[in-house]
């Protein structure tokens, strides 16, 4: 098995049990939790949403809380693990991510759709795997 201790690991977080288990072997391939950045990808706010337009809320608010509530869910043994934000299509923005950061592997959880609930939702897995320029881990649900 290659060895990606060295280098970063990216794991996509969509607050699922899943991305918990997705984290939790990312760690266990890490040599430290330095190494691992779990990154939430979200919509871009709408500009008609209340609190953009009275300034309430930005993309960097939005980050903050998205960070907080990722730390509100996980263990404190975490604490090290980066967590970043991204606005637009979560396939993209992962793989793009993960290539700015030179990163050994992706390590993702699938939901396990199927059908026509696959081809209507589209599976952000399978758009990281033909995206990424490193190693991609899929987890199955």
């Amino acid at each position: 098995m290659k060895d990606f201790s060295s280098k970063t690991i990216v794991v996509p977080w969509d607050f699922s049990d899943s991305s918990k288990e997705a984290l939790r072997q990312a760690v266990y391939l890490a040599n430290s939790h330095d190494q691992i950045e779990v990154v939430h990808v979200t919509p871009y706010p709408s500009a008609a949403e209340p609190g953009i337009i009275w300034g309430a809320q930005t993309q960097e608010t939005i980050g903050v809380n998205l960070e907080t509530s990722f730390r509100n869910e996980v263990d404190e043994a975490y604490k090290d693990v980066k967590f970043t934000t991204l606005f637009g299509d979560p396939g993209s923005q992962v793989a793009e991510l993960a290539k700015e950061r030179e990163a050994g592997l992706i390590v993702i959880s699938s939901h396990g759709r199927t059908g026509m609930t696959r081809l209507l939702l589209g599976s952000v897995a399978e758009r990281v795997v033909r995206l990424a320029s490193c190693p991609v881990l899929v987890l199955r649900a």
